[in-house]
């Protein structure tokens, strides 16, 4: 079966470093469906504005010719303890597709603007499907060594000078984004300098315990 994408993802996250690891985790970040030609049909979007959540299925495309293994390293377990690939989300996999849920923002010319997706600038977009409570939400029910583990926020430290920089809903959730620990888990080396694209500049963080203290931010 060939696929092809149906639209491409827009996002302020240009790059994998900072993507929040699961949909929904940072709510404020916004981001846009954008169709591609062919598929740019207002009447292919009738009805969905009556949805509050869309399941979106797209591909790790940074990820294509990366090496694929049976067992891969889950970030909730520290970036130390393996788990079989079918039982994490992780990004590398064999066939390089992810599935996501998010909330729909509004509707207008042909794109969608949704909430809390986890997905970088210029993701390939194969397929939406609307978001049933009925049948995709389950209560109750076991989440593997997910339910071992809360993953630990930052304390978020960001001068007001270099706040200044971004509008005041590109502050909130740039903050929210940071709250999530963008570095890889194995990492802790408080002396180490991490840099993060975000909404077109470079912002540039410490890590120390629980504490994340941003130093600069510069144009990309």
């Amino acid at each position: 079966m060939n696929i092809e994408p149906i639209a491409y993802f827009h996002s302020p996250l240009t790059s994998k470093f900072g993507i929040p690891r699961q949909a929904g985790i940072v709510r404020e970040l916004r981001g846009q469906i954008v169709f591609e030609p062919a598929y740019r049909n207002t009447e292919a979007l009738r009805g969905l504005e009556a949805f509050d959540y869309l399941w979106i299925i797209w591909g790790f495309s940074e990820n294509v010719e990366a090496e694929k293994h049976a067992t891969v390293r889950p970030p909730l377990l520290g970036g130390n303890e393996r788990r079989g690939v079918w039982a994490t989300r992780s990004p590398f996999r064999p066939n390089n597709l992810g599935l996501s849920s998010v909330r729909i923002e509004r509707i207008g010319d042909g794109v969608i603007h949704v909430l809390g997706a986890d997905l970088m600038d210029g993701t390939p977009i194969y397929d939406i499907k609307p978001y049933l409570e009925y049948v995709d939400s389950h209560t109750g029910v076991r989440s593997g060594f997910v339910d071992e583990r809360e993953w630990q926020r930052l304390e978020v430290v960001m001068p007001d000078a270099l706040r200044a920089q971004f509008a005041p809903d590109e502050q909130e959730t740039l903050l929210a984004v940071l709250e999530q620990d963008p570095r890889p888990q194995y990492h802790d080396d408080p002396l180490r300098t991490y840099g993060m694209p975000f909404a077109g500049r470079d912002v540039r963080f410490r890590v120390e315990g629980r504490r994340l203290v941003v130093v600069a931010v510069a144009a990309v």
